[in-house]
């Protein structure tokens, strides 16, 4: 047994990695994790992950990188109870793995206890010990804490950094660590450092294609600061049939810095296939009874929100209380108005990080004033008539398979689904209403890589894509400029 002292490790780059004033830094948190969701990055709203990678950059360089992956939390927020923590060391050297001696690390947020009975499974291994110097000051772990104190309730960290370590040394911390669904794991690693722009997405693509293939070896030292913890995690992820999935890869090129010395981002989540399988099956037909059975209520509240809206300027913000369960789970929406049987606005939301009658208010209020194409809807236009609403609800999307062109188009279904394309930070999505436009399979590809801004007839083997459906309500006018519901 090992004696940690009890204190805390107080913050070290407060200030400077993320704003050290406590409201400030919350709504930081908040707008990356909000922005990320509304930019749709589908694979965010796969099953909630085993581990993820993010980075540790400062927020204004891979805060929407981290947000990617911590999106994907937000379902877990009440089960998640305990999060190993592994990142490199930056300020003292260390070999093996080294936990701090503290019972705590502290943010402007709050404290983040630390699972002492989780460190006693681990103390005795050869390649784990106490080194508290190389905490104190390095940032690699601590600028996660605020985006876990954010998505998370109550939970407890394992913090580890990690010096020169074999991939078998880590795995077998991990292995030891592993527990159920109340444990995540999660590494801490930027990519590339300080070369052209170009060369740093060549290179971070190697990186990518290494980590979604779980191949620890093809990871070179150069590619991420964090390859011993990543070459760990892959080894023991192949062992534990866990698929990774890219959810975010950028540089500071992309962000905040320029283009002649930048650093990669990237961010994977790594979730069970069989879970991953059972839900799309089921997916769809659940969010075709929950419409079935809560249309009225959600095209109601959708309703109301725009009312709302044009009355006082308010977003409206629904008492989930007064709600059925199913409309309290986390979903992604649309929100669809016509005006005259043209489109007068229509906004949604792809990732899952809310509950529905959440999105579906903040949609519905956004379709009617802040639209870009249209301007903010008036009482008059909405005291004429003529003004219809509908509701979509989406299903989580599958990732597909695909070994070209012609592959991806084999499996899309004209007319039901909805695709999401993604190339690097490049994403195009197109919801199934568009196939009324582009009915064929080749055009409707075509238009959605235009749409990702990729060139004309843009192909290549690292190319994803998403498909998911769409379950939708419409009702043919809102209720009288008088009448909100409360």
């Amino acid at each position: 047994m090992v004696a940690i002292a009890k204190r805390t490790r107080p913050a070290a780059v407060a200030g400077m990695f993320y704003p050290e004033d406590p409201a400030e830094l919350a709504t930081s948190v908040r707008y990356y994790l909000e922005e990320m969701g509304r930019n749709a990055d589908a694979a965010t709203m796969l099953p909630v992950p085993k581990a993820i990678i993010a980075p540790h950059a400062g927020y204004i360089y891979s805060g929407f990188t981290a947000a990617a992956a911590y999106n994907r939390l937000r379902p877990a927020r009440d089960r998640i109870k305990r999060v190993i923590m592994m990142g490199p060391c930056h300020r003292v050297a260390v070999r093996g793995l080294a936990l701090p001696d503290a019972n705590a690390f502290s943010t402007p947020l709050g404290d983040v206890p630390i699972d002492t009975q989780a460190i006693e499974q681990i103390i005795d291994l050869p390649q784990v010990s106490v080194f508290d110097a190389t905490h104190q000051q390095d940032h690699a772990l601590e600028v996660h804490l605020p985006f876990l104190q954010t998505v998370l309730d109550d939970f407890a960290i394992v913090p580890m950094i990690v010096g020169e370590a074999r991939p078998e040394d880590v795995a077998e911390v991990l292995d030891k660590l592993w527990g159920g669904p109340e444990t995540l794991i999660l590494i801490s690693s930027d990519l590339s450092h300080y070369l052209p722009y170009d060369t740093a997405r060549r290179v971070d693509e190697a990186t990518r294609q290494a980590i979604e293939n779980l191949d620890a070896h093809a990871l070179g030292d150069e590619q991420a600061c964090g390859r011993h913890s990543i070459r760990g995690l892959l080894s023991l992820a192949k062992a534990k049939g866990l698929k990774p999935i890219t959810v975010d890869i950028r540089n500071s090129g992309d962000t905040a810095g320029s283009k002649d010395h930048v650093v990669g981002y990237g961010a994977w989540i790594f979730v069970e296939d069989r879970e991953t399988a059972t839900e799309d099956a089921d997916d769809t037909t659940k969010t075709r009874d929950l419409l079935r059975q809560h249309g009225d209520a959600l095209l109601a509240l959708a309703a109301t929100a725009v009312k709302l809206g044009v009355s006082t300027g308010e977003v409206l913000a629904p008492r989930l209380e007064e709600f059925d369960p199913a409309l309290r789970s986390e979903r992604a929406s649309f929100v669809t108005l016509d005006k005259n049987d043209k489109l007068r606005g229509c906004i949604g939301t792809l990732t899952a990080v809310q509950p529905l009658v959440t999105d579906i208010a903040e949609n519905a209020y956004r379709a009617a004033f802040r639209d870009p194409r249209f301007g903010a809807l008036t009482h008059a236009e909405l005291a004429d008539g003529d003004l219809s609403i509908s509701v979509t609800v989406l299903s989580a999307p599958v990732a597909l398979k695909f070994s070209s062109r012609e592959d991806l188009l084999r499996q899309v279904e004209p007319g039901l689904d909805g695709i999401v394309l993604q190339e690097g930070h490049n994403r195009g999505v197109f919801l199934p209403a568009v196939w009324e436009a582009f009915p064929k399979a080749d055009e409707f590809l075509w238009h959605l890589i235009r749409k990702a801004s990729l060139p004309e007839g843009y192909w290549s083997n690292s190319l994803r894509a998403w498909r998911f459906r769409t379950e939708s309500v419409s009702s043919t006018e809102l209720p009288s400029p008088g009448t909100i519901w409360v």
